[in-house]
């Protein structure tokens, strides 16, 4: 989870790119603070008929260039300092896949691990009818993001849909296909993902089908991604996800461990691996390392250990600052988490479209714009990075900075 230093974090990373943007006072300073954040209480029934309080948050960071867009994670954990530093993220990863999307996130304080299914439910239609002021399919969209799924997603819009007095399919995304939900939506961040990758692979010269890979977070995205690189013929050699990390120099088997995973919940005690810490896994032998769980994976204690030749960025925040010149210094190609993982927000916005709309698009399309957006998003950094001569994070930085503050600067202040 973000610490609080992360969004001071964002705000240095901005620093650090205004340098190339040199972006009037005006604008750079309406970027540095988030548009609005909702602070709201939550009272709702538990199960033994005790009334229990929980704290939730919703952050617009900037609408510039169109409606807030950003998930919603529920976890003991979540702080407002966390939701404004995912929102700002969300509004520059939008801006370099050149989406037409602000930045928001949301999220409340809670352990679903300890909730039953009826508290969850609960709490969640409490937490949209307080959100309510601030989204809908013009405003906000909301989506899945850590503890949170299409149930959760389907939850929100019968509660938005309720207080409105009809469907509204378009106030989610990531929502059951019965209900308005896209096809490739599941997979769409491990898709893009892999999409970047293969496009770094090729940049760097190297041959994908002697590569080898290790993948810290073994959720939705880790796991899907571990198996369309197994597919593409790459070796699957590392793995963790929140209790344990295993590592097996020869490989490790995707299906067999995915079936260990739901019998024993965790990826402890797998066969045939060598069990290590998260940051032991972090410096063992591997060609690509997907950090894709939590913040701050990836940081000074650790970056000097790793030796991987690329980093592809699955989760948010994944790296911090200084380990990212630690990395820059080694060598590492690190494909920042604003483009890598935004392959969740194209398709987000390809079933916002079609709820939109109410026409439904075939996935072997959403596939393939899914592919030419990620794909054109990266020659679009690459370029600036070798223009500039800089690291791909502060390229993606300049374009989705860039593209924010434009808007901006054509919108001019009100009143």
């Amino acid at each position: 989870m973000a610490n609080n230093n992360s969004f001071q974090e964002v705000l240095d990373r901005l620093e650090d790119v205004n340098k190339y943007l040199k972006l009037p006072p005006a604008i750079y300073n309406r970027l540095r603070c988030p548009r609005r954040s909702l602070i709201v209480t939550l009272p709702v029934r538990m199960d033994n008929g005790e009334v229990k309080y929980f704290e939730g948050y919703r952050v617009h960071y900037n609408t510039a260039r169109g409606p807030a867009k950003g998930g919603i994670r529920y976890h003991p954990n979540v702080t407002l300092n966390e939701i404004i530093t995912l929102a700002a993220l969300m509004t520059w990863k939008c801006a370099v896949v050149d989406l037409p999307f602000g930045g928001a996130k949301g999220g409340v304080a809670c352990d679903t691990t300890k909730m039953s299914r009826d508290e969850l439910k609960r709490m969640t239609r409490r937490y949209t009818h307080e959100i309510a002021m601030l989204i809908g399919p013009e405003s906000d969209i909301p989506a899945p993001d850590m503890y949170t799924d299409e149930q959760v997603m389907a939850w929100i819009m019968d509660t938005y849909s309720m207080i409105k007095g009809y469907s509204v399919p378009g106030v989610v995304t990531g929502k059951p296909v019965c209900i308005g939900g896209s096809l490739g939506r599941k997979t769409a961040t491990s898709q893009g993902l892999v999409t970047v990758l293969l496009e770094g692979i090729k940049h760097l010269g190297l041959s994908q089908k002697e590569l080898t890979v290790s993948i810290i977070g073994f959720g939705n995205v880790g796991a899907a991604a571990a198996d369309i690189l197994s597919e593409k013929g790459m070796k699957i050699v590392g793995l963790a996800d929140s209790k344990a990390a295993i590592y097996n120099s020869k490989g490790i088997d995707i299906k067999a461990v995915k079936k260990h995973k739901a019998e024993k919940k965790s990826l402890s005690n797998f066969r045939d691996t060598e069990q290590v810490s998260i940051d032991e896994l972090v410096g063992l032998k591997c060609d690509i390392l997907i950090p894709a769980a939590v913040e701050g994976q990836i940081n000074s204690k650790n970056a000097n250990n790793v030796k991987a030749r690329i980093i592809a960025e699955g989760a948010n925040d994944p790296t911090t600052r200084e380990a990212d010149k630690i990395l820059n210094d080694k060598g590492v190609l690190v494909l920042p988490d604003i483009l890598a993982n935004a392959g969740g927000v194209v398709v987000s916005y390809f079933e916002w479209v079609q709820d939109i709309q109410r026409y439904f698009w075939h996935e072997d399309e959403i596939q393939k714009r899914l592919e030419g957006i990620m794909t054109k998003a990266f020659k679009h950094v690459l370029t600036i990075a070798q223009d500039k001569k800089v690291d791909m994070r502060i390229a993606a930085m300049i374009l989705g900075v860039g593209r924010v503050a434009e808007a901006s600067a054509v919108r001019g202040l009100y009143p």
